[in-house]
């Protein structure tokens, strides 16, 4: 079975940090981390929905419970601190302990 069978709640503190030219993801940067930010707005909710549909469960790892989809064009970059990119195909949708869910662009699936 593909897709989230369970009621899940978008958890909206996380969003910034996951979109281009924001405080949030550019604090990452500064910090000497990496950004993982979708295209646009529009593209994170997009790649969301279509995880929520029919997304694969990837397992449990870190504290969230991970569902992925693979995407046949970008839907966003991971940014380097040297601000090098590299386009990313791979969405998953993290879901916490109390069922609050956001979506991360990615390079592949989460590992433990």
């Amino acid at each position: 079975m593909s897709g989230i069978d369970r009621e899940i709640f978008l958890d909206s503190r996380h969003l910034a940090k996951h979109l281009p030219d924001t405080p949030q993801s550019n604090r990452l940067l500064r910090r000497g981390r990496a950004a993982h930010v979708f295209n646009n707005e529009a593209t994170l909710f997009r790649v969301a929905e279509a995880i929520i549909e029919g997304g694969a469960h990837t397992g449990f790892a870190r504290g969230y419970d991970r569902y992925g989809l693979l995407f046949s064009e970008a839907i966003g970059v991971r940014i380097s601190p040297d601000r090098s990119t590299l386009p990313l195909f791979y969405g998953e949708v993290k879901i916490d302990a109390d069922n609050q869910y956001h979506p991360v662009p990615r390079t592949r699936p989460s590992e433990e």
